[in-house]
């Protein structure tokens, strides 16, 4: 599947694991399902971006922006750039087709947890270096995701 768009896969993961995720709720309940299927996604994820890391090279802002290509295939995201720098890459997503299939397919909820869940333990694995802040998803509502990708601070040597 790698040679399809992002958007692509998704799709075709969600058509699958929609029901399976409602079967499990009848099952498990919403929550602990909920909770599972989180877990094994960031999983996912961490290990991708652990690829990602050793596929492209550069510092870690440079390998999101080599990445960020690959989410907007088939114009599937629509982003303002508000700063790119050696230690910052801010953008904010303002139109998202991912989150507009879940919801043409009926499931905004599990949009969440089966895209938008990926984004923090991708960037784990992409780097240690890397710090993600998002407060906000057009996928929970929002009229824009606001995504803060920045190099953390290396830890103070203070010796007092």
């Amino acid at each position: 599947m790698k040679n399809l768009p992002l958007l692509e896969q998704r799709k075709i993961e969600a058509q699958v694991l929609a029901p399976m995720i409602r079967a499990f709720e009848d099952e498990l309940g919403k929550e602990k399902t909920h909770a599972l299927v989180g877990k094994v996604i960031r999983g996912l994820a961490r290990e991708a971006g652990q690829n990602i890391s050793t596929e492209l090279e550069g510092t870690p802002i440079e390998k999101i922006g080599a990445l960020l290509p690959r989410f907007n295939e088939g114009d599937a995201l629509e982003m303002d750039v508000l700063k790119q720098d050696a230690s910052r890459y801010e953008f904010n997503v303002t139109r998202c087709r991912f989150a507009e299939f879940y919801k043409e397919l009926g499931i905004p909820e599990l949009g969440q947890l089966l895209s938008c869940n990926r984004d923090f333990a991708l960037s784990e694995g992409i780097s240690s270096e890397l710090e993600l802040e998002r407060s906000q998803t057009i996928m929970e509502g929002a009229s824009h995701c606001d995504f803060r990708f920045r190099l953390k601070d290396p830890p103070s040597k203070d010796k007092n």
